[in-house]
């Protein structure tokens, strides 16, 4: 019997690389070398005993890195802005991962993937964590390393994190303060990620060179929110909050986001029906929402 085709599954014990991994461990058909800085912790041990071989590798070590692609067929790549606030730190975590799999002759990379929203903006929009990685995707296919680059819209896990709603002036109600004035905004479960990426990795043919927008669905604020108070029994509404204001808002990376959300109301390019199709049993955000109740009434 031919031994299994090797996966390697960045971020293993993280949300996006968590996602893949169940899914190719619970189908079988590869075999899963995860990797993750720490393969003592919790998530990491539960991964050994599902059935996939532990890698601790460094995002920042090409030698660690190295180990953990050699032999493998393909790999999901995912890197993590949001653990260094560096555009710069995340370009080079990329390449360098770019020129490994291209070395080291993977034959497919499914990577975590956004717009260079500079780019396509002519300069007039920065988005750090989008740019850097639409820097990455580009730079895979100038070295013409096999890939196909998934772009997720807008997790639906932020809900119950930086976006959840805020308790409004009156102590009784809430507002869903996102600045996409009535524009439907694509949103879906990191959750759901893991059957997408199995589903393109069997079918390699067809969505190598291609950039994959995944979303489970499209919708305003204010359905949003209807959903929200629907689900949780709290009243909670849209607070119809623009762009020009929400990025004046005292938080950290306000600017940032609001430049995502700006973007999100230029482009909307994620493909719902292409997102059921490579994963059928993709959640809708109240499906989501009914899972997680007790989370999200807890966050509020």
């Amino acid at each position: 019997m031919a031994a299994k085709k090797i996966i390697t599954v960045f971020g293993a014990t993280g949300a996006q690389g968590g996602s893949v991994a169940g899914a190719l461990l619970k189908d079988c058909s590869f075999a899963v070398r995860a990797v993750t800085r720490d393969i003592s912790k919790p998530a990491a041990v539960k991964l050994k005993e599902a059935g996939a071989e532990l890698v601790s590798a460094d995002l920042d070590n090409e030698k660690s890195l190295e180990a953990a692609l050699g032999g493998a067929y393909a790999a999901f790549v995912v890197t993590n802005f949001w653990d260094h606030f560096s555009k710069e730190k995340e370009v080079k975590q990329g390449k360098m991962l770019a020129d490994l799999c291209k070395r080291l002759g993977l034959q497919h990379v499914v990577y975590s993937g956004l717009e260079n929203v500079n780019k396509l903006t002519g300069g007039k929009l920065d988005v750090s964590h989008f740019d850097s990685k639409g820097e990455v995707e580009e730079y895979f296919r100038d070295i013409s390393c096999p890939m196909t680059s998934v772009r997720l819209a807008f997790y639906f896990e932020n809900f119950l994190t930086d976006c959840k709603p805020q308790k409004s002036k009156d102590g009784k109600s809430y507002d869903l303060v996102i600045p996409m004035c009535d524009v439907p905004m694509d949103g879906i479960s990191v959750s759901d990620l893991g059957p997408a990426v199995l589903s393109i990795l069997k079918s390699p043919k067809d969505y190598i060179g291609k950039d994959v927008g995944l979303s489970a669905e499209k919708r305003t604020v204010a359905q949003y929110a209807e959903i929200m108070s629907k689900v949780s029994g709290k009243t909670i509404k849209d607070a119809k909050i623009p762009p020009e204001v929400y990025e004046k808002l005292p938080f950290p990376g306000a600017q940032e986001m609001a430049n995502m959300f700006k973007f999100y109301l230029m482009i909307p390019n994620r493909d719902v029906a292409l997102t059921h199709k490579l994963n059928p049993n993709t959640k809708s955000f109240q499906q989501w929402l009914e899972e997680m109740k007790a989370a999200f009434i807890k966050a509020l």
